[in-house]
């Protein structure tokens, strides 16, 4: 059987840009059990309420759910059980130290397949105050608004 090449994202965190600032990002490994990566080849997964820590110089993936596989007999997994993330030791303590700053947590942005391995991208990230939300929100809109004015100009059509 050939090897999947490539990359296929499974479940992406939209959300996790709109309520915080990204600071860095990683792609780590992740240990799971064999009905998880089935229930992940099925393209189930939520990032919603994910977030990661760093406990004894490891890393560990909390509250993602990746839901039970439907053909999976009492070996099946629990879906929101803890995971651990694949990290080199020097990425880890790089982690560890921005980590212990105060305001500063570990989100997932996304989840996906890379040459048939399970791989998240999990970010450094500060918090965004309400006020950083409205005005994050007013600039998109501004920009769209200026997009299509400049579209409507450049086919002739009157503002």
């Amino acid at each position: 059987m050939a090897r999947e090449q490539g990359r296929k994202l499974i479940a992406s965190n939209r959300k996790a840009r709109h309520d915080y600032h990204v600071e860095d990002t990683w792609e780590a490994g992740l240990v799971l059990m064999g009905t998880e990566v089935k229930s992940l080849r099925q393209g189930r997964a939520t990032l919603v309420d994910g977030f990661a820590e760093v406990d004894g110089h490891e890393v560990w993936l909390h509250g993602v759910h990746i839901p039970e596989y439907t053909q999976g007999t009492w070996t099946n997994h629990s879906a929101r059980r803890r995971r651990k993330l694949l990290l080199n030791r020097s990425e880890i303590d790089k982690i560890e130290r921005k980590i212990t700053d105060k305001g500063y947590t570990l989100v997932p942005l996304s989840l996906y397949f890379k040459d048939g391995r399970a791989k998240v991208e999990i970010a450094l990230a500060r918090g965004k105050k309400s006020y950083d939300k409205r005005h994050a929100l007013a600039e998109r809109q501004a920009n769209r608004e200026k997009e299509q004015a400049v579209g409507r100009r450049l086919k002739g059509l009157p503002d």
